[in-house]
């Protein structure tokens, strides 16, 4: 009866010791729930100061267009674009510079994207400029001419800018780099012959369309030659 006695009191004890590590588990399982049910919301807020915060330091640019728009002028247009000179650029533009352009100067590299395209007006092109003899068909086009010199703006940009040291930099001087771009890749092609080879394209071209329309020889003369008498 003792051993009986002893083993019933050893297996109550180990009962009520289950007893209270289940109820003490349910307990830590609840309070854990409640507990992230409590910071969520808290861990919520903390996420959307965040992005305000990042919003207000790193804000998006707005464009804002004015609706009113100004025509100030149309005109027809009959030019023939023959080619085109897609160039690189660059350039750096200073100022401040000297003894003291460490303290005031201001310099930066710019690197330049941009096209220059050339061809024939043939709204210059007037019916005493083509005549024919001997069923020959003679045609005296206007000089060729460059119709465009911009920049690509998407991939031109400016590669590094030094300032001094009580300086913040010139507004201005990476205006006058891109204008500066724009003057140096119109001389690269006009020194490289753009004006002469949109001439022959513009005369290989007007030569095939003459020809189609029905003419069987087709000469293109100087701007000075005129129709035999």
């Amino acid at each position: 009866m003792g051993i009986m006695s002893k083993t019933s009191t050893w297996l109550l004890v180990i009962g009520v010791l289950l007893i209270f590590a289940l109820v003490g588990w349910g307990l830590v399982t609840v309070v854990g729930k409640a507990a992230q049910t409590t910071l969520n919301p808290v861990q919520q807020v903390v996420g959307e100061l965040s992005t305000q915060v990042a919003k207000v330091l790193n804000p998006t640019p707005t464009v804002i267009p004015d609706p009113l728009t100004i025509v100030h002028e149309v005109r027809t247009l009959a030019r023939l674009e023959t080619i085109q000179y897609s160039l690189e650029k660059v350039i750096t533009a200073e100022s401040g510079q000297g003894p003291l352009g460490f303290l005031f100067g201001d310099r930066l590299l710019f690197i330049a994207h941009g096209q220059v395209i050339a061809g024939v007006d043939l709204a210059k092109l007037s019916p005493e400029d083509m005549w024919v003899q001997n069923r020959v068909l003679y045609v005296r086009l206007p000089e060729p001419e460059v119709f465009v010199a911009t920049l690509d703006n998407e991939n031109s940009y400016v590669y590094d800018r030094d300032t001094g040291v009580f300086t913040k930099g010139s507004v201005d001087l990476e205006t006058e780099a891109r204008k500066a771009a724009v003057d140096e890749m119109l001389d690269s092609a006009l020194e490289d012959g753009i004006l002469e080879q949109a001439r022959i394209n513009a005369e290989n071209y007007l030569w095939r369309l003459l020809r189609d329309l029905g003419y069987p020889e087709v000469i293109f003369v100087e701007s000075t030659a005129t129709p035999e008498s």
